[in-house]
């Protein structure tokens, strides 16, 4: 019989994403009664994701590592990779917070997509293995999204989860039946309810085409995806993120 580190693995395999072994260690901030009010990258400030998170600087993700047609011609924004400026491009002004929405978007995808997967086997009920594979395909394309985006400005993306989200994943995967379900919704939920905000000020704000047309794929999949895990009656009032002060 496999380990539960086995089964996550194979799913991350499956889903082709790299995940660090933290994934697999629950936190010990994450074990108090009020977990789900962890921060999420979307709470964080603007190009604030760790360095050790990010693909090195100049590299393709869309092709395989080490590979020297995967390495794109160096572009001015690249050589400013943690420069909170506003960069100019073709497409019109890319600003920190619109790579900021592009890296977080990967950064959702690294762990949702893959514990998604998982949820298509795994989960008690047919209706939350139904919404699982909804869920894990629109953040395929997301993904997609977002490294395209990347390859084209020269943006650094994650390349594993941050630790909260590798202590969700080991939170939901280390559970079965009906549980696992409530907790696989828990935190989606509350992870979706998170980067929605950002979004929103992404499409609001960004005078940039091309990241526009990719703010509204992510709010109308988003939303879909909170509708879908509402949808299952198991998304109580830890599965919500705190709303900013007014």
């Amino acid at each position: 019989m496999r380990s539960r580190r086995g089964r996550l693995v194979l799913v991350a395999a499956c889903g082709a994403i790299a995940l660090s072994t933290a994934a697999c260690t629950l936190p010990a901030g994450l074990r108090s009664a009020d977990t789900a009010r962890v921060a999420d990258t979307a709470s964080l400030p603007v190009e604030e994701i760790p360095e050790d998170q990010l693909a090195p600087p100049a590299t393709s993700l869309t092709q395989p590592a080490g590979d020297p047609s995967a390495v794109p011609a160096p572009t001015a924004a690249a050589a400013g990779q943690d420069d909170n400026s506003t960069w100019p491009t073709k497409s019109g002004p890319l600003s920190a917070l619109d790579r900021d929405l592009i890296k977080k978007v990967r950064l959702a995808t690294l762990w949702e997509m893959t514990i998604a997967q998982e949820a298509i086997q795994r989960a008690n009920s047919a209706k939350v293995r139904t919404i699982s594979k909804e869920i894990a395909a629109q953040h395929h394309e997301l993904d997609k999204g977002a490294r395209d985006l990347a390859e084209k400005f020269g943006i650094r993306l994650p390349v594993k989860p941050t630790e909260a989200q590798a202590g969700w994943m080991a939170d939901i995967t280390g559970r079965t039946g009906r549980d696992y379900d409530a907790t696989f919704v828990k935190w989606l939920r509350l992870a979706h309810g998170q980067i929605f905000p950002v979004i929103g000020s992404v499409r609001g704000t960004t005078q940039n085409t091309l990241v526009r047309k990719y703010a509204e794929e992510c709010n109308a999949a988003v939303l879909n995806h909170q509708r879908l895990l509402e949808s299952t009656g198991l998304a109580g009032p830890d599965a919500f993120p705190t709303p900013p002060p007014v």
